[in-house]
């Protein structure tokens, strides 16, 4: 009897100390950029569910363990499609495990993975053109997310129960498209999502955007609903765009607040509709004025959701930065953080065996790999003293200054010591040593 009292006491104990899947609905909302950046602002929302996963674009089911869920967003030209899900890692990446993200990316590189990751699973809806290349259409915006803007997340639980529900429905109901720029946006699909989970939690607003969904609102209205519900444990959190020479995104914006904040457009209408303007300048105090990345914690490729890193810390990491690099043996001309996009530019972008990123860059000895992601930029035998070059630029962006936190400490003290490494063994080269059996493993 004691021995079966023992074992159900430590029975107990594994369970409750081992960790909890949880279950979650988030609202994606993401930074607009290029055409819809410069015209209207308003981005794009999607949803994610931690615990439905994709069996393939079209078709949900339940995650397996190690899984970590699917996002599902609505786009106009997606074959005939209402909706498609892709596993997380690869809308945010264009990749399947985090260590082979880029450190720094530009879009020649970005191009690669994401042609591949269409190649391998999104083919039956975006088919090669007649030429054997990737087509047109929106394909691209659901592979490789974080390339191109910041993303913001707002996250409640939900239940299995009702995960199980939510598959079984949605694989059920026509999947055709239904995508109307005012009244069935993509807002308005996260909308509905979310409503399935919790009836009325996200609404539209006459006030904020004259009864039009926008990705903002919804992601405000979530915001809203969350405050009276402590039970459904709601995060924030923001998913940082990837360094490198892709232009970066702008600040996402409500229908109202698109006028209100652009003198293109608010100019005529202050002049000739004063009224109006005084119309809209209320509705926007009253309801637009919403941070996305007010209390978020960052998220990192490995899945991970941690503090940000404070303005103090980033002051003191850029001045440790510009003293180690110039007592760095590696401070030659080819390893200037300023000089690493002339050098990505000069060289020829490719996905190794592993299908991790890396480029051909010309040297003085003839052409040198550089890996390019945290998995092998220092395993792979390339020059350490260009690798320096490259983890200097992803370090300085990462500590710019933004509207929205680029990194955490964290993840700024696992690339702090790569760069280290890679000085490190710059030195030893120098020196005769052979360091090039150590290997990195970021994650």
């Amino acid at each position: 009897m004691k021995f079966a009292t023992r074992l159900l006491g430590v029975v107990f104990l594994f369970v409750w100390l081992a960790p909890r899947a949880q279950a979650d609905v988030a609202i994606l909302l993401e930074e607009p950029y290029s055409y819809d950046g410069g015209f209207a602002g308003a981005g794009h929302a999607a949803i994610y569910l931690t615990r439905v996963c994709a069996e393939s674009p079209t078709i949900l089911r339940r995650c397996r363990p190690g899984e970590t869920g699917a996002v599902l967003s609505r786009y106009r030209r997606m074959d005939g499609y209402d909706w498609i899900a892709v596993p997380l890692t690869a809308y945010l990446y264009a990749v399947d495990t985090p260590g082979d993200v880029p450190l720094y990316a530009d879009s020649r590189l970005v191009a690669l993975p994401r042609d591949r990751y269409r190649r391998e699973h999104l083919e039956g809806i975006a088919h090669d053109n007649r030429g054997g290349k990737a087509p047109g259409g929106d394909w691209p915006q659901l592979v490789g997310e974080a390339y191109d803007r910041t993303l913001y997340g707002f996250q409640i639980q939900t239940s299995a129960s009702r995960d199980d529900k939510f598959i079984q429905a949605y694989n059920s109901q026509p999947n055709v498209t239904s995508y109307k720029f005012v009244s069935n946006n993509c807002a308005d699909f996260v909308r509905e999502v979310v409503n399935f989970y919790y009836p009325n939690a996200v609404k539209r607003s006459l006030t904020a955007d004259l009864d039009v969904m926008s990705p903002k609102h919804a992601a405000k209205s979530l915001v809203q609903y969350s405050k009276p519900h402590p039970e459904l444990h709601f995060t924030s959190l923001v998913i940082p765009q990837v360094p490198g020479t892709i232009r970066r995104s702008r600040p996402v914006r409500g229908l109202l607040e698109s006028v209100f904040m652009a003198k293109k457009y608010e100019a005529p209408i202050v002049f000739f509709h004063p009224f109006i303007a005084a119309g809209f300048a209320s509705a926007y105090l009253l309801g637009g004025r919403f941070n996305p990345a007010h209390n978020a914690l960052v998220y990192d490729p490995s899945g991970d959701l941690e503090t940000p890193l404070t303005a103090e810390q980033r002051r003191t990491y850029g001045k440790d930065l510009s003293a180690l690099m110039r007592n760095s043996p590696g401070r030659v001309a080819g390893a200037k953080a300023e000089s690493w996009k002339h050098i990505q530019a000069g060289a020829q972008e490719r996905l190794d065996e592993s299908g991790r990123p890396v480029i051909e860059a010309p040297s003085e000895a003839g052409p040198v790999q550089i890996g390019l992601s945290r998995a092998n930029v220092l395993n792979n035998g390339a020059a350490p003293e260009l690798a320096q070059g490259l983890l200097e630029a992803c370090l300085r962006e990462e500590l710019r200054r933004g509207r929205a936190p680029k990194v955490s400490d964290i993840e700024l003290k696992s690339d702090w010591l790569i760069l280290q490494s890679a000085i490190s063994r710059h030195s030893a080269n120098a020196a005769g040593l052979d360091l090039s059996s150590l290997r990195v493993d970021p994650y």
